[in-house]
């Protein structure tokens, strides 16, 4: 097993502690850590940076953590602390960026179709704060299309998960050759057939309503796309020969 290194430990700390406050002692930091769609009033920059220390239950807390170590070790082994810290941060706020992206153009097109259909912005907005709306509109648009405008305005999203896709695309390419397998999937795949497949399968149910859960595809798509770009630069770059520790 690989002896956790120093960012990695203090990342996980930081998470195992904001989820305890969280679970344990009932302490509520979604309203201000959570990420939220801008338009909401609960949005705040921070959460760029804060999402990432808060997670929705243990399960999800232990997989991201998971991942963090085991993927994320070697990677500052061979980088180094601060540039593995650097690397994580921007891919977890990279993450967040291409979320909020996608969901601004969801957002604006269902948005649009109401606007089409005659109603005002009195109406739509407060079909976005109280959910209610005249039933004579589902015969233009579909109730799942509101329930989506409902909860892209209201869900935020939480957990590390986006920067560890960029985590995880990292190590892909630095060990390509490394076997990696599911727990549905036990299987070893080499990790440069096994990463592909993962974020494909994130960008199909991203793109469909086949998603099962409640689940951020696109900041799995955006934090592994801000992964690849800067590993793909770094390596390119030769940026590990000189290590800031």
């Amino acid at each position: 097993m690989n002896k956790i290194t120093e960012a990695v430990k203090h990342l996980i700390i930081i998470n195992v502690v904001v989820f305890a406050l969280t679970f344990i002692l009932k302490v509520n930091f979604s309203d201000s850590l959570a990420l939220y769609f801008p338009e909401n009033d609960n949005f705040g920059v921070w959460q760029y940076v804060t999402h990432m220390f808060v997670h929705g239950s243990p399960m999800h807390l232990i997989f991201n953590m998971y991942g963090l170590w085991a993927f994320g070790t070697p990677l500052e082994q061979m980088w180094g602390r601060n540039k593995f810290i650097l690397f994580y941060f921007s891919a977890g706020i990279g993450a967040g960026v291409i979320y909020t992206l996608a969901n601004y153009y969801q957002f604006n097109s269902i948005v649009d179709q109401l606007a089409t259909i005659g109603l005002s912005s009195e109406e739509i907005k407060n079909l976005l704060t109280s959910g209610s709306y005249n039933s004579q509109i589902l015969e233009n648009i579909s109730e799942t299309k509101l329930t989506e405008l409902y909860g892209t305005f209201h869900a935020p999203a939480v957990g590390a998960s986006g920067a560890v896709y960029g985590v995880l695309v990292a190590f892909g390419m630095a060990f390509p050759n490394s076997k990696l397998a599911l727990i549905f999937l036990p299987i070893p795949i080499a990790a440069k057939y096994f990463i592909p497949v993962i974020i494909l399968g994130d960008l199909f149910f991203g793109v469909t309503s086949y998603s099962v859960g409640n689940i951020a595809h696109f900041a799995h798509i955006g934090g592994a796309l801000i992964g690849f770009i800067i590993a793909w630069y770094w390596k390119k770059n030769q940026f590990t020969q000189n290590r800031w520790n």
